[in-house]
């Protein structure tokens, strides 16, 4: 039987894409078998009327040893 635990973490880049690809990428520096990544907030930053930013927050999953 396999145990997961589930994480928060918030990640920016300059794509959605960007963004969720740092959050799988970041939270596997500190955590081992990560299997996936589930966004539940998409949010842009936008300055002098342009979207200059992405922001995700998002549920990282992975397997407990």
């Amino acid at each position: 039987m396999s145990i997961a635990k589930v994480i928060e973490v918030i990640a920016e880049g300059k794509t959605i894409e960007e963004a969720v690809e740092g959050a799988a990428s970041e939270a596997s520096k500190s955590v081992r078998n990560v299997r996936s990544v589930n966004v539940e907030n998409i949010q842009a930053r936008v300055r002098d009327n342009k979207v200059v930013e992405y922001r995700v927050i998002c549920k990282v999953a992975f397997v407990v040893d």
